[in-house]
């Protein structure tokens, strides 16, 4: 064991734990039984640390084999190794300054180690002297969880452009086949399923530029800024150098936000960002309503498309199959509504110079586009990619509708179409040929 001390006291720890005295703390005071703080958001701290200390390895060059072992270290979480010792709950108090010194302590007792030291003797690197160094966590958190959210929005991007493709094969497949339109669930005018489909692409495509554009407004980072955005105890050779190096590092075109306070202070762009997850979810929902009505059946239902049967659908009723696919996808797009609403009201309680409740904004987004890059993925070649049409079906319910009323009213107008079609007690084919007949 051995014992770390801060100013509140002291602390015992096991001797090889690489994280230290303040997350111990932090896992204590937030034992919520819930999930860690997102694994992303740790990488992307990481990558803040390794630019820092790559450009102190430039302006301090006595420190140069410190900052390298932190470099190493740095590099032994990016490529996967010692994930089990970033244990802080992903909602936690203090803007989520016990995740950001999860990192520092991990860091310095890896960069001890690959020195020669023991974990906990911050005498030779220290978490805040040397891996914290010209940082706050009020500029490392937001610039991380950009980088963070930046990845994640390509990849759900690329997810609702291949989703959309799915879409558009299907529309090209179904283009021939006739069938009655529906409004608020009642007979409207025969369209194509082709059609249909080409209106769910064309929303996917909505959903896929808007996140593919928003990209351009979380560049703006605030690193350097540290605690208000006014850049105190941070150099100015390393305000520059460690945003360059951050760009290098992640590929992504950052750059410095004109006035750092703002991205400190404010979180717009994070709710912004949210409620085109929330727009995304809403079209994925109506869509898949869509697909589990047409499906409906098969024998008591609408039956004018089958989706793949994907498992046994009940535990009394034999041969019961259920359209899973896009009930699960119902379900994470609610999950995502609610999260938005987490979101907006989180970013609305920051206080002045700092909100102290980002730690939830990032839990709830990372999640949202973790769940959504996921479901696309799903709903594409678990569903769409197998749907498969009963077009014998259309033309019987299409038939069997006054669909082609419409067609008749300007001969005879509206109100003498009705009448014939009340005067035919439900017949279509009476219905017709009486209006063939007027």
């Amino acid at each position: 064991m051995r014992v770390e001390k801060d100013f509140l006291g002291e602390r015992t720890i096991e001797t090889d734990v690489l994280y230290g005295i303040q997350t111990l703390r932090a896992r204590e005071n937030f034992s919520l039984q819930y999930h860690n703080t997102d694994p992303s958001l740790i990488d992307a701290i990481v990558q803040v640390k390794k630019a820092a200390a790559l450009t102190y390895q430039e302006l301090i060059p006595e420190q140069k084999e410190l900052y390298g072992a932190i470099l190493w270290a740095c590099d032994e979480i990016l490529s996967g190794k010692h994930k089990d010792a970033f244990v802080t709950c992903g909602l936690q108090g203090g803007a989520g300054t016990s995740t950001n010194m999860n990192i520092n302590e991990v860091l310095a007792n890896l960069a001890l180690i690959r020195l020669g030291h023991k974990p906990g003797e911050y005498d030779y690197v220290h978490p805040l002297d040397h891996v914290n160094k010209g940082q706050s966590t009020n500029d490392v958190y937001p610039t991380a969880l950009r980088i963070a959210v930046i990845l994640k929005l390509r990849n759900l991007s690329q997810a609702c452009a291949s989703l959309q493709e799915s879409f558009q094969k299907k529309e090209n497949a179904f283009d021939h086949i006739r069938k009655l339109g529906r409004t608020e669930l009642m007979d409207a005018l025969p369209i194509t399923l082709g059609q249909e489909f080409g209106s769910y692409a064309q929303a996917i495509s909505r959903d896929r530029w808007r996140l593919y554009k928003v990209e351009e407004r979380l560049r703006q980072v605030n690193i350097g800024g540290t605690a208000v955005g006014t850049g105190n105890n941070a150099q100015k050779k390393y305000r520059f150098g460690v945003l360059e190096q951050l760009k290098n590092l992640t590929g992504i075109g950052l750059s410095a936000a004109e006035y750092p306070m703002d991205i400190t202070q404010n979180n717009d762009v994070f709710v912004e960002i949210s409620g085109l997850t929330k727009a995304l979810a809403v079209n994925l929902m109506k869509i898949s309503g869509d697909l589990r009505w047409m499906n409906s059946g098969p024998k008591g239902g609408l039956g004018e498309i089958k989706l793949a049967a994907m498992q046994m659908g009940s535990t009394i009723m034999p041969g019961k199959v259920n359209p899973v696919i896009p009930e699960m996808v119902i379900q994470v797009a609610m999950k995502v509504i609610a999260n938005d609403s987490a979101i907006t009201m989180a970013a609305a309680h920051g206080e002045f110079e700092l909100n102290g409740f980002l730690p939830l904004i990032a839990d709830s987004l990372l999640e949202n586009m973790n769940l959504l890059t996921a479901a696309v993925e799903i709903f594409q070649n678990k569903c769409i990619e197998t749907i498969e049409c009963d077009d014998e079906r259309c033309k019987e319910l299409l038939e069997a509708s006054y669909g082609f009323g419409v067609d008749y009213i300007e001969k005879l107008g509206y109100d003498k179409v009705a009448a014939i079609l009340k005067e035919a007690h439900g017949d279509p084919k009476l219905a017709k040929e009486i209006l063939e007949k007027t």
